[in-house]
Parts: structure tokens; sequence; C-alpha cells
């Protein structure tokens, strides 16, 4: 089969991802073989190839890729639930152990010895790949490959991190950074029915927010959020998708006293102020459940993924626009 190879750390300017022909895989006990129709690109790949986070990957070489939706090809023994010629997700939680503390409540993405998809196993910028039949979730034909492929990772990280903010009708909310998952918070903070701002630098990521109705746009290049939001009272929640300190500075001063901020992505709080009793919280993709949940809302039409498809072999190119900020919200791999 064809596939994306990454052999060692590298500038992704420099195209450290090679498209090699390697042997198909074969899946084991417990496992089931996915023809990938689609692979969402996330900027954690980025991070993954340029060699940004010690440890990841886990082994050299590997497949990157871990938001895939395909067709299931073959079973592996014991896997009976699960039909050939089905479609089929996988997300970036690959496996888990099943019976730590985490597993057993539900919380399996928190489990300490998960395996992640196409960073400690081979993932989806493939034209196969084997997948834990466990994590498998099956995907209705009203999705497309394409449209269903991120709804794996910024999909269920988006429905996770706004079930943490407990939103009503009556809350406000602001979504800063609306990118790949970010728009997808925003959208999924507008179905309960508040208000919600979407904060941006650039402009196409502007359009999209206006696009996907949000109640405001705050351009973060002309003024600061934060003091525009603090002085209109704040909002109940606020949602940190740019990976910028100074982004979640602004997050943390537009949030009310006693309100709640949900950061997917790592930050440096500084100085904290305690007696505003404002809650700081990560959010990390979400339950299974959380994801049949996600599912069913893209299946009937009340999200859907802004995305554009590139074939394979340009996940090197891919990849550069995206660290330029070229990307509108979410690129998708072809097979």
């Amino acid at each position: 089969m064809k596939a994306v190879i990454l052999e060692s750390y590298g500038p992704i300017e420099e195209r450290p991802l090679q498209l090699r022909d390697v042997p198909r895989p074969v899946p084991g006990r417990g496992q089931v073989l996915l023809k990938v129709g689609a692979c969402g690109v996330c900027r954690s790949n980025l991070h993954m190839v340029e060699g940004d986070w010690p440890g990841v990957p886990s082994k050299f070489p590997i497949i990157p890729g871990h938001e895939v939706v395909g067709r299931i090809e073959e079973l592996g023994d014991g896997v009976d639930w699960l039909p050939v010629g089905a479609r089929a997700g996988v997300q970036p939680l690959f496996s888990t152990c099943g019976h730590c503390e985490f597993c057993l409540s539900g919380r399996d993405h928190l489990c300490q010895t998960k395996e992640i998809t196409g960073e400690t196993v081979d993932g989806g910028f493939a034209e196969y790949m084997v997948a834990d039949a466990r994590h498998t979730h099956l995907v209705p034909d009203s999705i497309s490959d394409v449209a269903a492929a991120s709804l794996f990772c910024p999909g269920i990280t988006a429905f996770g991190s706004v079930a943490k903010a407990n939103l009503t009708p009556s809350k406000t909310a602001a979504v800063f950074g609306v990118g790949g998952v970010g728009h997808l918070v925003l959208q999924m903070a507008l179905l309960h029915g508040g208000s919600v701002t979407a904060v941006t630098r650039g402009a196409a990521h502007q359009t999209v927010a206006a696009e996907l109705g949000a109640t405001r746009v705050i351009d973060a290049s002309r003024e600061d959020p934060g003091e525009v939001l603090a002085k209109q009272g704040g909002v109940d929640a606020a949602f940190v998708f740019g990976p910028s300190n100074e982004l979640v500075r602004q997050a943390i001063q537009a949030t009310k006293p006693g309100g709640i901020i949900v950061t997917g992505v790592n930050v440096d709080l500084g100085r904290f102020a305690f007696a505003t009793e404002r809650m700081v919280v990560g959010s990390l993709l979400g339950t299974r459940q959380q994801m049949r949940e996600v599912i069913d809302l893209a299946a009937a039409g009340k999200i859907h993924v802004v995305h554009e498809q590139q074939p394979l072999e340009a996940a090197n190119e891919t990849l550069a626009r995206l660290k330029r900020g070229e990307i509108r919200a979410r690129a998708v791999l072809v097979p």
C-alpha cells in the first residue's frame, strides 16, 4: 500500500514526510482493517513531525494521522459486532487498557497506558490501517468520508470542551482561536442558545466565524478582546484553542468572576487571581459516548467541519500551509 512515512524529526519545509510503498497491515485479535477514505490533518501532526514534543512519536518510522474514516475490509479474531463493508472512524484514542480507574469510570481518554493513533501506533496517512475494534465508531452514509474525518479529533475535542462549561441559553461564551477545533467549538456552543463571541486574528477565520453564526466577531489584531469583553461584563465561559499565552491572558480577563476557562492547548497561566474564583480546566478529547453524540449531531446537520481536500502525496505541503496559517479551518488528506 501507499503510506506517508516519518523516519526522523525535521522542519516541515524540508519535507521530512515520504510517500512509500509498505506492506499492508494485518488485523490482530480484537482489531479491524480499514481501507482509509480520508484522514484529517491536525496541528499536533506538525508538532510531532518537527520534534516539538519529546518522546512523540514513540517509534520511528511511523505513519502519522489520527482522525480517520474508512471502510472495514477485514475483521480480526474475536470481532463479531462490526460488519465487513461498514464505514467507520477512528480518533486519536487508538486503544486503552480497559481496567484502570479511568477506563472503568468511562474516562478512557485519561488512561495512562493508552495507545495514540499515529503517535504510538501507525495512523491514517495511508491507504489502509488497523484499528482497535473497541474504539472504532460506525459512520452513517449520510456523512461523506472527507466531511466525517475531522469529527474524530476536532469534533470530539470540541464536544468534550463545551460539555465542561455547562452552557445554558442564558449563559455567554467566547471562543479564542477559530481554527480547526475552534470553529467546531463555536458551533457546539451556539447550539445551547446563548451569545457566543468569536475571537481571532486572521481575516479568513473571521469570515468562517461569521458564516457559522457567531453572535459577534472580534479581530484580536485590532483590539484587546479581554479588555473589550471585560468592559461589557465578561462572559460565563471562554474556550482557548489558539497556542498563545497572550490569548489565555485575554480569555481569563474576559471571563466573569466565577466563570470557567476551558483550554485545549498548553498554556502558561502566569499570575492567577484566586479571589475571582474563576476556574481553568484542561480538556482532552472526550468519552466514547460523546463521540457517538458528535456523529449524531453531524448526521442531523447541526454541525459541520469546514474543510479542504488534498491528495495523500501533498502531506508536506499541507502541513507547511497549516504552519503558515493558510488553512481556513481543516485540511483532509485522501488516498
